[in-house]
């Protein structure tokens, strides 16, 4: 047989060759901004690769996005993983701490920014002195005043832009790095390889999981920076369908806007992003008739938000779940097969395998019907974290997901909840651990803990609850203030708890599952405070 090495030029140079009129749209508050073809963006890509080249990037260098989901940040994807280079994607809803501290972790040497984050850029670059360059997405802005030099995109390939010759590369080359929160708080690299993305794009395309085809238009409201945007970018290609982009706006008055023009088949993000929509349509009495599937990831997603999304939408809800560490697809319910009475987040695709073990890593003697902790191995699974020299599996090559989960009958999976503390905020993870240990310097503050509470809307939120020392005053919405500007303003806890005294466990640490347990049932009302 033919070598053929599993490298991703080969999704756009197939859609540019079979599908070359299909279309990328992208948006801005529900208005198209841009429509081009795969013919053409794999054109623009491969000028683009030739002009990063020649700014002097090599094999494996990292460059890092800051961006939304638009046709330039796309082309940034195909144009540094096409010629070997590392797309290292960005949360913009880090503060410039955060970024800069992942950034120097890469040692990222352009940043590619969106115009409208370039305002932080004053207050970023100082702290890394990786970058090089800095190229500006979308549109041009005055950025004279920055130390680095600074390129708009397109004026960056008219000036330096060639075709190149994409591939050459081996198929386990690094093609992306997102740094998520993981299991355990601390920020942590994941390097996408090209086989991986690749066996991962076969593996979603599969009837049971998105079941994609060139009829689709696929709104994608998943952020690009996170997990690849579910790997849509590679997946679209792949099978010829269409990419609605939204860019930035994901409300619910502009997805519904886009959903409708662009004539949207399926549509993929967290639960937040629906109830948006939902909301929207109620208000205003709305329709979405060509939309036929959503597909539902990050937290859970309650059985009433479903009912309600496919009775008013008239859709498909499929749930999924998964993580950066799978590149992200872990289970995804068919959209072929009856739904279960009780919405589980589906089966495992062939590529990706599951087990249950006890906390002590021992394979659980039975599989089904019982509460286990959640490993999982596959082409697509992480075996050791960005510049880490241990391996992250265990004897038999599992990962540990750090998720505890049953597993019914008919394979389905559902997640029980979470081995430590983070709390996942519309698909999005926040580390109590960072808060504590700011709200923890207050001289005031004698105890400090960070939980989590369900929320109809975002999945969980963050509570504070303090210990104050005594004699101090228990204004908490003080201790939430001296917050702002020092975390992400979604990280700021949505209340305050001021107890009289922290509970404890046996060690000596402030037990938490008492904590949940004790708000969950009402009997820290009387403390609470809102934020305000």
């Amino acid at each position: 047989m033919q070598a053929y090495p599993l490298t991703l030029d080969k999704f756009l140079d197939h859609a540019a060759k079979w599908h070359g009129a299909a279309e990328i749209v992208t948006a801005a508050r529900g208005t198209v901004t841009g429509r081009i073809g795969y013919a053409d963006v794999r054109a623009r890509s491969n000028r683009l690769s030739g002009a990063l080249l020649a700014l002097g990037l090599r094999t494996g260098d990292r460059v890092g996005t800051l961006a939304w989901n638009t046709q330039h940040h796309l082309e940034l994807y195909y144009a540094t993983m096409n010629a070997g280079l590392v797309c290292h994607t960005l949360n913009p809803r880090l503060t410039p701490a955060h970024l800069a501290a992942i950034v120097n972790e890469a040692s990222d040497r352009v940043l590619a920014i969106a115009a409208s984050l370039t305002g932080m850029l004053a207050e970023l670059l100082p702290l890394c002195p990786t970058i090089e360059r800095v190229i500006v997405l979308d549109e041009a802005v005055d950025t004279a005043a920055l130390a680095v030099p600074v390129d708009g995109l397109d004026a960056l390939v008219a000036k330096h832009g060639a075709a190149v010759e994409w591939g050459g590369f081996p198929e386990d080359a690094p093609a992306g790095l997102c740094f998520t929160s993981g299991t355990t708080g601390r920020p942590k690299g994941v390097t996408f390889t090209h086989r991986s993305n690749y066996l991962h794009t076969l593996m979603s395309i599969q009837p049971d999981v998105y079941c994609l085809s060139a009829r689709e238009r696929i709104l994608v409201a998943i952020p690009m920076f996170h997990a690849n945007a579910w790997g849509l970018p590679f997946s679209a290609p792949a099978v010829g369908a269409s990419l609605i982009l939204p860019g930035r706006d994901l409300d619910g008055a502009s997805l519904a806007a886009l959903i409708r023009d662009e004539q949207v088949t399926v549509a993929c993000g967290v639960q937040t992003v629906w109830l948006g929509l939902l909301d929207h349509l109620d208000a205003t009495g709305g329709e979405v008739p060509s939309l036929e599937r959503v597909i539902i990831g990050g937290s859970k997603c309650p059985d009433a938000l479903i009912q309600r999304l496919e009775t008013r939408l008239g859709v498909r809800v499929q749930t999924s779940w998964g993580m950066t560490e799978m590149s992200p697809i872990g289970t995804v319910e068919s959209p072929l097969l009856p739904p279960a009475a009780e919405r589980a987040s589906g089966r495992p695709p062939i590529g990706v395998d599951l087990k249950l073990t006890d906390a002590e890593g021992t394979r659980l003697p039975e599989q089904r019907g019982t509460v286990g902790h959640l490993k999982v191995k596959g082409a697509s699974v992480i075996d050791r974290y960005y510049n880490a020299e241990a391996s992250a599996l265990d004897g038999e090559g599992y990962f540990d997901t750090g998720d505890l989960a049953t597993i019914d009958e008919s394979g389905s999976l559902t997640i029980c909840g979470r081995s430590k503390d983070l709390i996942k905020s519309g698909g999005e993870w926040i580390n109590p651990a960072e808060i504590e240990e700011i709200v923890g310097r207050d001289p005031r503050v004698a105890q400090v803990a960070v939980i989590g509470k369900p929320h109809p809307k975002w999945g969980e939120r963050p509570v504070l609850v303090v210990e104050l020392r005594r004699d101090e005053d228990a204004d908490g919405r003080a201790l939430i203030k001296a917050l702002k500007g020092r975390i992400a303003d979604w990280w700021l806890p949505d209340e305050i708890v001021a107890l009289p005294r922290m509970p404890l466990a046996a060690t000596g640490k402030i037990d938490k599952v008492r904590l949940r347990a004790d708000y969950e049932s009402g009997a820290l009302a009387a403390h609470v405070t809102a934020r305000g």
